[in-house]
């Protein structure tokens, strides 16, 4: 038993066994690779060495695998810190949209087609009721953000903890520009009327849905392939019709600085993490995870290793899939413009990047007050040798 095990001596244990009798997709077996390999010289190393006392540092390079718990911190770190520079002093919301589990295997089946009609659904909600001088009246901007599993103890056919469980995090700025690019929001109220989301977002996303069954664009492999079948499809839809969606909004944020912090909390999140994981056998992976049925508390599930791989593996995201998509002001095209009319508007301050044209090992000093430029010995000046010179300042991903 090893009580102090990480993602990757899980995979390097159980995940040859598990490709004897499971398929994987190219993206999963790739995600494997990375996983199993970072760190480990697989990628390559750098060598560096202190002029005043000689010691040789070792530095081994990450895999840059947007799966791999090993390389999220940062990326994320660099990501948030760009995003500054859009947060306004405005109301911001936190919007939820998810589907009924009877669509997972479904979904499952046809990641890249059903992700995307996710974010197409939960976009157009948005932008067509916030344009409806009804609720807002203007154009507003918000980030999307897939996740793939939930965190609650759910014993179901797909498994409990890492469940399937795809849905869309939507950070949104509650206010916008009308017509005549003036500022407009209903202060610290939601301007949408979550009833109103779901019954749009549950019209918007079944037609698509519809639209590509129809199209005969859908596959149906596993625990999907009894949608096959005309009848048993059509059924689905019809009962994912009558029911109730349930999105959600959470409390408004405390200011931009909150916004800024959850965006690093979610944006780069995956299924678990390493410290999460409590021991392995040579059998089962032991890990905490939250009871909801119980306020919530953090409880500790067994399950086989190779099980483990399999939940996994089910949150690798199809290959070159985006999974954070900006919209309205906050997108690429609008924002340089209309996010500095907002602001002049709103009379705010602008939230000023503190890495830009850093280099890593700035950052890093930065960020964890550690120079990476020093000897850790002596504190003398270390220079990379065996490597080229400017991957120091270049790459930060050997530094992780």
């Amino acid at each position: 038993m090893s009580a102090d095990c990480t993602i990757q001596d899980i995979f390097n244990r159980f995940y040859p066994a598990y490709t004897k009798t499971h398929e994987l997709s190219a993206a999963q077996r790739k995600a494997a690779y990375h996983i199993r390999n970072c760190k480990t010289g697989a990628f390559g190393i750098n060598v560096s060495v202190c002029e005043d006392c000689g010691c040789i540092s070792i530095h081994y390079n990450s895999c840059r695998d947007r799966c791999c718990p090993m390389y999220q911190e940062f990326p994320k770190e660099k990501w948030v810190d760009a995003r500054r520079e859009d947060v306004l002093d405005a109301p911001y919301f936190h919007v939820v949209f998810t589907v009924p589990e009877e669509l997972n295997p479904v979904i499952y089946s046809n990641q890249k087609l059903l992700y995307d009609a996710l974010y197409h659904a939960s976009s157009d909600t948005l932008q067509e009721l916030a344009s409806d001088s009804k609720y807002l009246g203007a154009d507003i901007g918000y980030i999307c953000i897939l996740h793939t599993w939930g965190s609650e103890m759910n014993f179901h056919p797909w498994g409990s903890e890492m469940n399937f469980h795809p849905h869309i995090h939507a950070v949104v700025l509650g206010g916008g520009l009308d017509s005549k690019n003036h500022w407009k929001d209903n202060g610290e109220e939601f301007f949408l009327p979550i009833r109103v989301i779901s019954r749009l977002f549950r019209g918007k996303y079944l037609a698509e849905l519809k639209h590509l069954w129809e199209d005969g664009k859908l596959e149906f492999h596993g625990s999907a392939e009894f949608f096959k079948n005309h009848y048993a499809f059509k059924e689905l839809l019809d009962s994912c019709y009558s029911k109730e969606w349930i999105p959600y909004c959470k409390k408004p944020f405390d200011g931009a600085e909150s916004v800024i912090k959850y965006l690093g909390k979610y944006t780069h999140r995956i299924a678990i993490i390493n410290y999460r994981i409590k021991n392995m056998t040579d059998s089962t992976v032991t890990f905490t995870a939250k009871d909801y049925k119980n306020q919530g508390q953090w409880k500790e599930v067994t399950i086989t290793g190779e099980e483990f791989i399999r939940r996994f593996l089910m949150h690798v995201p199809p290959k070159r899939f985006v999974r954070i998509r900006h919209y309205g002001l906050l997108s690429s095209r609008n924002k340089n413009r209309k996010i500095t009319l907002c602001r002049n508007l709103l009379g705010c301050q602008k939230y000023l990047s503190r890495l830009k044209d850093l280099d890593a090992p700035a950052i890093i000093r930065l960020l964890y007050n550690k120079d990476v430029c020093k000897c850790s010995y002596c504190g003398g000046k270390i220079i990379p040798v065996g490597a080229d010179p400017s991957l120091l300042r270049s790459e930060p991903h050997m530094l992780c």
